[in-house]
Formats: C-alpha cells, structure tokens, sequence
C-alpha cells in the first residue's frame, strides 16, 4: 500500500508540473514578462485540490470496507462535491488575490457568477477522476488481500484436516468411545448400539465434509451433537448439556470444525479433572449481522491473564487453529474470546458475519 502511495504522489506532482509548462507556454504566447502569474494561477490550484482530496480521503477511509458495493462507496464519496463547489474557489482565488497583493499587483478575473460555474465545472470532472482512481486502487489491493486470505484459508485448512484426524478424533477419543460401548453391551445392549451409531455418525459427518472451507451450520452442529452425546454418555454421571439455538440460523456458514474442539477443550480441561457435576450449555444466536456461538461450562478455570496464559485451553493447538483459520476467512470481521466467568466457569465465544 505504501509503494502504490508513492507512486501515486509521484503521478500528482508530475501531472501538476505538465499543467504549470503548459500554462506558462500558454502565457508566453502573449506577454514576456509576468512568467510567476500562470505559474501561481496553477500552483494555487494544486495546493487547494491536493488540500481538498486530503481532506476527503481523510474522513472517507473509514468507508473502504464499501468497496465490494461500489454504489454505496461512490455514494459516501459524492457527498464531498459540494465540498470542492463551495470551498474550491475561495481558498485558491484566496492565494492568488493575496500573491498579487504582495506583487504590488491587482488580480482581475470573470465576476464571481461566470469564476464558480467554471471552477465547478473543473472540479465536478476533476473530483470524477480521483473517485475512479481511488475505487480501482482500492479495489487493486482488496483483490490482492483475497488473494492472501484465500492462501492461508487453503493453508489453515489443510492444518485443520490434519487436526481433525490427529488431534480432534484422536486415538483416545476412539479408544475410549470404544471402551464405554464394550462395556455397555454387558449391561444395556441398547445404549450401546445407541453409542455405536452416535460414533459412526460423527465419523461420517467429519468425512462429508471433505475440503470444504465453510459448512452449514446444520452440518456443524450435526457434528457437534454427536460427539456431546458420545462423551455425555461416556461422563453421564458428571455432566448435562443444555441446548440454546436458534433454528433460523442453520443455513449461516461457519468454518468446519469451528465448535467441536471447543466443546473438546471444556471435557479435556474440566469434565475429565472434576468428580463433581459439570453444567455446559451451547448456544447460537444472531446479533444484528453477526453470528454468536457459544460454549460455557461451569466449572472451569483460566489463568487471570489469558492472553499470555499457559493453560492449554487458551493455546493449545486446536484454538491456536480455530483462531488462524478466522483470521484467513473473514480478517478482522469475525472474532474469537475465551471469557473466565464468575464464580467458576469459562466460556467461549465466536462471532462470525452472518447476511440476513
């Protein structure tokens, strides 16, 4: 971004430098003396259009985020014309009245009627061009940022499949899902049979979703609700898990594999480590734009200082994961937090950009 700045600077000054030559080639067509009057005539206006489009991108950057729907970017940008119409021809009229005075001269011009409708004229095809110039660099540089994202998406993605199958269904998942359901058939056949489709289930589900970057949140929770069945089966004497979702949001997009290790993280770090009852409660909500979803226990704990905290649970590999594939996928508009609560208990919370 800097060097496209740079380059662009450079273009303004030699464009003004070609407009100051061509004025004073113009003007000494009839005069031989008086070579500083085009070359004020020209300089006040480059000093006052670069002070204007200054002031312009200034109080406008903040709308760059609008460039995927240009008419509403060029909208943001139209209200400055008036600004250029009104304030143009004071400050530059200004400097050369000034100048002239100083020159021990007097500075004639149209009357102010026939001056205004032609700067604004000037300035309405002027203000034009620095938009388009504007859209198309901003537009140049989004296009390279999807590029990039996209990479690292692809990149955090196939960190992620490793994951899943490495860490997230690790050998110890399996191995004790296996053992509850061999030691259920001795005792309640059913059940057992019931763990046996659960496990299966969430194996399929993981395998559906093959290289996707993003699934349906239907699909996710497919995945999720099989593993919470398959462990609150396995701690049935140690856990309970409530349900809060809302039904109209299983069509957002949220990333694969995006709430699992979350729910994993709260049965490693707490569950597995307590004798006493643990209250976990899953919830998906909309909040205007944004998607919510959050996983709390009541039981857990995190150091006071979790950004540099050594609890697993803030930097173990599958957050450090969920955290990398956000940032790839949607940059600074989804976000991820782990929240200690009051007086025992950690949540954790995703927020991801859902359209109406």
């Amino acid at each position: 971004m800097q060097r496209t700045r740079t380059i662009i600077a450079i273009a303004w000054i030699l464009f003004w430098v070609l407009m100051v030559s061509t004025s004073v080639q113009e003007y000494l067509r009839g005069h031989d003396h008086g070579i500083w009057k085009p070359i004020l005539w020209e300089t006040s206006s480059a000093l006052t259009g670069t002070l204007l489009l200054l002031a312009q991108r200034h109080t406008t950057r903040r709308y760059d985020a609008l460039i995927a729907t240009p008419v509403r970017w060029f909208l943001r940008q139209l209200a400055w014309l008036p600004v250029y119409w009104i304030a143009f021809v004071p400050i530059a009229f200004g400097l050369r009245h000034i100048v002239y005075s100083w020159m021990g001269d007097t500075y004639t011009h149209e009357g102010w009627a026939e001056v205004y409708l032609y700067e604004d004229i000037k300035m309405t095809v002027f203000f034009c061009i620095f938009a388009t110039i504007t859209f198309g660099v901003l537009s140049f540089h989004a296009m390279l940022d999807e590029k990039v994202r996209v990479e690292r998406a692809n990149a955090s993605l196939r960190e992620a499949q490793l994951l899943r199958l490495s860490q997230q269904m690790q050998p110890h998942f399996l191995f004790n899902a296996l053992n509850t359901i061999s030691s259920l058939m001795y005792s309640d056949v059913a059940r057992a049979d019931a763990m046996l489709i659960q496990l299966s289930d969430v194996l399929r589900a993981t395998l559906d979703v093959g290289e996707r970057h993003l699934v349906p949140l239907e699909t996710e929770l497919r995945i999720l609700r099989g593993y919470a069945a398959l462990m609150a089966e396995r701690f049935s004497d140690r856990v309970t898990i409530t349900w809060d979702i809302d039904e109209t949001l299983l069509a957002c997009e949220v990333p694969v594999m995006s709430m699992q290790p979350l729910l994993e993280n709260i049965f490693k770090h707490t569950v597995e480590k307590r004798r006493q009852p643990t209250a976990i409660h899953i919830a998906v909500q909309r909040q205007r734009d944004t998607l919510l979803l959050r996983l709390e226990d009541d039981s857990g704990t995190l150091s006071p200082n979790v950004g540099v905290s050594s609890d697993n649970r803030t930097n173990g590999i599958g957050v450090r994961n969920l955290r990398a594939r956000l940032a790839a996928l949607y940059g600074k508009r989804a976000g991820f937090e782990l929240v200690p609560l009051e007086p025992a208990g950690v949540r954790a919370e995703v927020r991801l950009p859902c359209a109406s």
